[in-house]
């Protein structure tokens, strides 16, 4: 993971799970951050994850890698050299807790094991990228089914934003938000993470 940089997420980037988490749709995009602790390699072997602090929901992301610095005017498939698909794990109720007080979501995003990311593949431009879907699987059955087709806010916007507002740059990736159907994970669930039918990535969960 040494070649990662900065880990930008986007809350809220798909209708139907705004809904289902009865959020309002943003009228822009919602960002936050993971510290780089957080990062975890989906690569067949156990995540650990905390067990006190309430549930912990999976959201499964497409992931976007930049792989040189930004600079205005340019465009997603000049910017964007690699991709990987993700988990941004979430502990909902310490989410929930801190939204109530109008608090950052940090404690609740940022924890260790909490930015899963599968290796990383060519990214093969937007439009191809269209044509695609991810899932995650739970214990080998499909949980989740996204395309950015469906982004509330497409890959340019993400990264004219992102730029704009907190910077962007080589080693940088962004994960670009999750579909519907989040949900709890349990002590041995296996995941994995599919690029259309190829597997990118895969882990078991332990909760400690």
């Amino acid at each position: 993971m040494n070649e990662i940089r900065n880990i930008y997420c986007v809350g809220r980037n798909y209708v139907e799970h705004a809904h289902e988490l009865n959020n309002q749709v943003p009228t822009s995009p919602l960002l936050f951050s993971k510290p780089t602790h957080s990062l975890v390699k989906a690569n067949g072997e156990e995540i650990t994850l905390p067990s006190d602090r309430g549930a912990v929901h999976y959201e499964a992301e497409l992931v976007i890698r930049i792989g040189q610095p930004y600079k205005k005017g340019m465009k997603v498939d000049e910017l964007v050299d690699r991709m990987a698909l993700g988990i941004d794990f979430t502990l909902r109720e310490v989410q929930s807790e801190l939204k109530k007080k109008g608090h950052p979501w940090l404690l609740a995003k940022g924890f260790p094991n909490s930015a899963v990311l599968s290796e990383f593949i060519d990214f093969p431009g937007v439009e191809e990228c269209k044509k695609s879907n991810f899932s995650l699987m739970l214990n080998g059955e499909q949980v989740q089914l996204g395309t950015i087709q469906h982004l509330i806010f497409d890959l340019q916007t993400l990264i004219d934003y992102t730029a704009l507002h907190l910077g962007l740059g080589e080693g940088d990736v962004i994960f670009t938000g999750t579909p519907q159907g989040v949900g709890k994970v349990s002590d041995g669930d296996e995941l994995s993470l599919l690029w259309d039918a190829g597997k990118l990535g895969d882990c078991t969960i332990k909760l400690t």
